[in-house]
């Protein structure tokens, strides 16, 4: 199947289980894939044929600005939800979420979840 990828998306939200997470917040990175047939957009050269990206990372950024989650597992989760339910042609989406400065007792480059979720 073929795929769009949006990597390095980056926002500023509130998540975390630590006080000072919420309160302060600190920067997230997503990385979105979403798999799609992206033959009739290729062969007619029609935006209406394929799915917006400008208007996937629109909802990204809402979602990862938006309500605070607990868990960064909760923000992939919400972000491959609504994919999936705000873009059709999306068969299949994968979500990576990096917290790279998660609250860690020691030096490290990224902590991150993927999830995967696949249209019904």
């Amino acid at each position: 199947m073929d795929k769009i990828k949006l990597t390095g998306l980056e926002f500023y939200g509130y998540h975390g289980c630590l006080p000072e997470e919420r309160e302060q917040g600190q920067p997230f990175y997503i990385d979105l894939t979403m798999y799609a047939d992206l033959q009739p957009a290729g062969v007619s050269d029609d935006l209406a044929q394929t799915i917006n990206y400008a208007e996937v990372y629109a909802t990204v950024k809402a979602i990862v600005e938006g309500d605070p989650c607990q868990l960064i597992e909760t923000v992939g989760e919400r972000v491959a939800t609504a994919v999936l339910q705000g873009y059709a042609k999306v068969q299949k989406v994968r979500v990576t979420v990096h917290k790279p400065q998660a609250p860690l007792p020691g030096k490290f480059g990224d902590a991150a979840i993927s999830v995967v979720r696949t249209r019904a």
